[in-house]
């Protein structure tokens, strides 16, 4: 089954490459979607894939690349996104 999530990142989770790790890890589990810096200092991901996948990526969110500090993540059901692959945005 397929999920679509939005994840919202707390904690000193930018300037630490978190986006480009972010990115990574999605791509190694087959997900597609999104990942920005927000003005308020978090970092929001839009994933969509199948539910194992999404689990994962859930767990490797909540601990991030090595340099960031990761406070806290919520994470709320969306629906389906339109996207074919995942990216960096602004």
């Amino acid at each position: 089954m397929t999920t679509s999530r939005r994840f919202t990142v707390t904690g000193e989770v930018q300037g630490v490459g978190f986006r480009w790790a972010a990115q990574g890890e999605a791509e190694r589990l087959g997900l597609v979607g999104r990942v920005r810096n927000r003005t308020d200092g978090a970092v929001e991901v839009t994933a969509q894939g199948e539910d194992a996948a999404m689990a994962e990526f859930a767990g490797w969110l909540e601990r991030g690349p090595r340099w960031a500090r990761v406070a806290d993540v919520d994470a709320e059901p969306i629906d389906p996104i339109d996207a074919t692959s995942f990216e960096i945005t602004r």
